[in-house]
């Protein structure tokens, strides 16, 4: 038997949980403990051709885990490069789970490359996956929410990069004015939209030296962990954090200031 609107769980979706370390996983299980039931996207053929660690079996792991908390899981594979994807993806979970209320946006690609070192096809796909997917997926939030008024929820990461990571650092720019678009036009909808910035987490791709001098840079004289950011993310998905609108934040121990 369906279950009324009125007395379903919220459901958050979270995109880009491929990796059991990576800062997706530690988003999705925290939304779990808040009573989210969880759907999360992933894409192993972007994780299988960076440096970090990719073991297999993790996006279970994490389903588990999210099961674990007494919440229903939902995983769905498809490439955000593909404009059809964020439609599939809404049409997926609303199937299983029902509609979606959070919206957490944790995908990136990102591969390092400079002014004059980045290729064209490189730069379209950073700009397809981190840019116009993050516009298509919270198109169809906008367009697909039921409520309840004033629980709607748009989370995006981002990043400051620039120099030498041109096209991820340009593309999560324009993700930054999607998201802070969708606090004014979607407010008669009950969404709020917001964008963290986690800073420099320890998630299997930073080198021993670069440690080193993260943390000799960050006033709190540590690295950033996934589950911090997640504390931040949970705050702004929960009731109490619907008077936060609007905002880039920072979640970085102090390093941008």
């Amino acid at each position: 038997m369906e279950t009324p609107d009125d007395v379903r769980r919220p459901v958050a979706l979270v995109t880009g949980v491929g990796r059991k370390a990576g800062i997706g996983a530690a988003l999705a299980t925290r939304l779990a403990e808040q009573d989210f039931d969880v759907a999360v996207t992933y894409w192993s053929a972007y994780d299988e051709r960076m440096p970090w660690p990719n073991p297999p079996g993790d996006v279970d792991e994490v389903c588990a885990a999210i099961r674990a908390a007494g919440s229903r899981a939902l995983a769905v594979a498809d490439d955000l490069a593909d404009v059809e994807a964020p439609r599939r993806i809404f049409d997926a979970v609303e199937a299983d789970l029902g509609p979606v209320t959070a919206l957490v946006l944790s995908h990136a690609e990102s591969v390092d490359s400079g002014l004059r070192d980045t290729t064209v096809e490189s730069w379209d796909r950073h700009f397809a996956v981190n840019a116009r997917a993050a516009w298509l997926l919270v198109r169809e939030l906008a367009e697909r929410f039921r409520g309840p008024a004033g629980r709607g929820r748009i989370v995006a990461l981002t990043s400051d990069h620039t120099a030498f990571n041109l096209p991820y650092g340009a593309s999560k720019g324009a993700l930054d004015r999607v998201v802070l678009a969708a606090a004014r036009e979607l407010a008669g909808r009950g969404i709020t939209a917001n964008v963290v910035n986690p800073g420099p987490n320890d998630t299997g791709w930073m080198s021993d030296e670069l440690k080193v001098r993260v943390v000799d840079e960050t006033p709190l004289g540590r690295l950033g962990r996934p589950a911090d950011t997640a504390a931040l993310v949970g705050f702004l998905c929960s009731p109490e954090g619907e008077w936060v609108n609007g905002q880039l934040l920072h979640s970085d121990g102090g390093l941008h200031a």
